[in-house]
């Protein structure tokens, strides 16, 4: 079946692709937008007018991006820094969950959801002038796969990725092994956002540093580290998502994004004007931005902010364990307490904006009683500083976590005094942005405490299967089985059973301990206006303007 612009999908609790001659429908991702200004919504334009165009829009970030390239690295502040640089072949509607047309104006999608066939815009270009056709996508997919993982959730993106067939310069069929449901919902993501085949063919590294040439509505200019990003408009850009409030050229002339690390320093940054707008709005800060600015806000879909067990660890490969720290956290009381209404307590492992989301919070009620009786069950007694120890090992655990947002030492030293209360210690581990990947990746932790945006539930396959990242440490077993039964299964209903199996079997086993859902909380100056979000909760700056 064909879908173009004139043909999508309808929207539904799922993403659905009516099959032709009876043929099952091919699940797919669906966000369920409930926030302010969400969906790609713009914010603070009606009052003042019709957009005009020139004029630069200063915007601070909480953190530098590390790594500028979309299809590497999955931070927030570098998406939303690479979201302006390039463009996907669909977009997805952050209402209604649609995908639709971008750079691809239609596709075809086989009854098995093997075989996608796109049929690509003619005439766009990159920045460098390289046509953007059917050899450059195959090209940046290739290239996915090649970059192996330094792509983390790119390639798991492409599990089971058998090649793209270039049929013509405006048409490309990629296929896979098996089925792969959540594969049309990815082609909108930024991590399989297009790069020049030029800039393909530098080094991993060089990318990341801003050797990077996409054909979105922005060009970089330059990638000053833990400083500064500069991006100028692409003049002559006209191949924007059918999402985007306008076609053509982007309304800024510049866009400069300046790294503030310090949440006070930020606020007061916007307060003064030195800046027009800034990133990560912590709870504490909410207040100052009541009157005379925008608070944009949205919920990220995905997996919520979680202590993740290293289950290879001695003392959290005890079931008991984990399953009793599990019960001694009061989420209701750490969303009231640290954030504001703005952040949800978190009631499973996914987001209750993503799709396929169950509400587990029976499972995940507070309950010290019962968390003291599992671990005086397993051995392990209180010792006269209250901290319970067994076989002459103390129940001690550390958290790694990296202040991306910065209200996560005050989550965490609540969620400290609370296992305290059943006699846990747990021990803060600060690390400095970018270093709790290669602690993860060492295995030197305990828990590690963050949280993955996506609009699609098959991101629990990404995190928590053996065959891809694996942060459980965990082996091969009954959470694998679900877990791809879920990635490939085409109807709809048995793809969401499986989908409230996997989160089931992730929380009773107190594989992660929940903690609460991220909202990105932006502000906005007053001269800022048409600034919204895509479907994965990342700044879209393409009908941004700036007014006088």
């Amino acid at each position: 079946m064909r879908i173009s612009a004139f043909a999508a999908p309808a929207p539904s609790r799922r993403l659905r692709r009516a099959a032709e001659a009876g043929a099952a429908a091919v699940a797919l991702a669906l966000l369920a937008g409930a926030c302010d200004n969400g969906g790609g919504q713009a914010a603070n334009t009606a009052e003042v007018g019709p957009p005009r165009a020139g004029g630069t829009l200063t915007f601070a970030l909480a953190a530098d991006p590390t790594c500028l390239d979309p299809q590497q690295f999955g931070a927030n502040a570098s998406l939303n820094v690479g979201r302006q640089i390039v463009d996907s072949l669909t977009d997805q509607d952050g209402k209604t969950g649609e995908i639709k047309p971008w750079l691809a104006t239609s596709w075809e999608v086989d009854p098995q959801a093997t075989r996608f066939t796109f049929h690509l815009r003619p005439g766009v270009t990159f920045a460098d002038g390289a046509p953007l056709d059917g050899a450059a996508v195959k090209a940046n997919l290739d290239g996915v796969v090649a970059l192996g993982a330094k792509a983390t959730i790119a390639s798991s993106y492409l599990t089971g990725y058998q090649g793209t067939t270039v049929l013509d310069p405006t048409t490309v069929r990629v296929e896979f092994s098996a089925p792969s449901a959540q594969f049309l919902q990815a082609t909108s993501t930024m991590s399989l956002g297009l790069l020049s085949p030029a800039t393909l063919a530098k080094t991993p590294e060089q990318r990341c540093q801003g050797d990077l040439v996409g054909s979105g509505p922005f060009t970089l200019r330059s990638y000053k580290p833990n400083q500064s990003v500069e991006l100028a408009k692409r003049t002559g850009y006209g191949w924007g998502s059918s999402l985007f409030a306008h076609q053509g050229e982007a309304y800024l002339d510049r866009l400069v994004f300046k790294i503030v690390p310090e949440s006070g320093v930020r606020a007061g940054s916007l307060e003064s004007g030195q800046v027009d707008a800034i990133s990560d709005v912590q709870p504490q800060d909410e207040a100052r931005f009541a009157s005379g600015y925008t608070v944009l806000t949205r919920p990220n879909p995905g997996v919520v902010f979680n202590l993740q067990a290293n289950v290879s660890r001695p003392i959290l490969s005890e079931d008991a364990v984990r399953r009793a720290i599990q019960k001694a956290v009061n989420r209701p009381e750490l969303a009231q307490t640290v954030l504001t209404p703005k952040y949800k307590a978190a009631t499973s492992p996914l987001a209750s904006v993503t799709p396929g989301y169950v509400d587990l919070s029976a499972e995940l009620a507070y309950d010290p009683e019962g968390a003291k009786r599992l671990l005086e069950e397993a051995g392990w007694k209180t010792g006269s500083d209250g901290i319970r120890a067994k076989d002459g090992r103390r129940l001690s655990v550390d958290v790694i976590f990296a202040p991306l947002f910065n209200a996560s030492q005050s989550v965490l030293e609540l969620v400290q005094q609370e296992l305290r209360k059943v006699g846990v210690d747990l021990r803060l581990r600060k690390l400095a942005a970018g270093e709790q990947n290669q602690v993860q990746s060492a295995g030197d932790y305990d828990f590690a405490y963050y949280n993955v945006t996506r609009a699609d539930p098959d991101i629990l396959r990404t995190l928590f299967g053996t065959k891809t990242v694996n942060r459980l440490k965990i082996a091969s077993g009954e959470l694998d089985v679900v877990l791809d039964d879920q990635a490939q299964n085409l109807n709809p209903a048995q793809r969401d059973a499986k989908v409230a199996q996997a989160q089931r079997i992730v929380a009773e086993r107190a594989y992660v301990i929940p903690l609460f859902e991220l909202s990105q909380v932006h502000g906005l100056g007053p001269k800022v206006h048409g600034l919204g979000f895509e479907a994965s909760s990342r700044l879209q700056f393409h009908d941004t303007w700036v007014s006088n």
